[in-house]
């Protein structure tokens, strides 16, 4: 995604951290914070700076984690049929002198109501299986929504003006 506004990293790294939320923790602090976390937890060498983000899905105040099985994706799938859920794409920026900037894309997406056979086909194919919600929108989920205000970019995983936002702010030609 960070080609697309001309960035290239020179490497990609997945931090190991614990992604449990607190208890009463709401979904845009918890994304903000596991962006914050994702950030920190990656080594920085001499002058680097580290770009990382987070996607939450929320109904409600309810934080909705990645989908483990297939009968994840079933029951999540079944709480945001026809209806609105709320997308946060959490993106930090961790600069080489340690400054932190961050921001984040709040979507709105429903989906149109989603027969069990709906369900059932799409947690068969497997692609929401380690998505948040149990979903990708950039692939076969995108013809379940009759709804989206906000950041298409992100709702798959990276909001794209925000990010170029923050790259903007710290200096880089983007």
């Amino acid at each position: 995604m960070l080609e697309q506004i001309g960035v290239v990293p020179d490497r990609i790294q997945s931090p190991d951290i614990d992604e449990t939320p607190r208890p009463g923790e709401l979904p845009r602090p918890y994304a903000e914070r596991m962006a914050a976390e994702k950030a920190a937890a990656v080594t920085r060498g001499q002058g680097e700076v580290v770009l990382a983000g987070d996607t939450t899905v929320a109904r409600g105040r309810r934080i909705m984690p990645p989908a483990e099985t297939p009968d994840d994706v079933v029951r999540f799938l079944t709480l945001l049929s026809g209806r609105r859920h709320r997308v946060f794409g959490a993106v930090s920026l961790l600069g080489a002198d340690g400054t932190l900037r961050q921001r984040t894309s709040e979507s709105i997406v429903r989906f149109k109501r989603l027969s069990p056979e709906e369900i059932r086909a799409y947690a068969d194919c497997g692609e929401g299986i380690g998505k948040a919600a149990g979903y990708a929108i950039q692939g076969r989920a995108g013809a379940f929504v009759s709804f989206l205000s906000g950041s298409y970019s992100g709702v798959v995983g990276l909001p794209l003006y925000e990010t170029r936002g923050l790259l903007l702010s710290a200096g880089f030609h983007v």
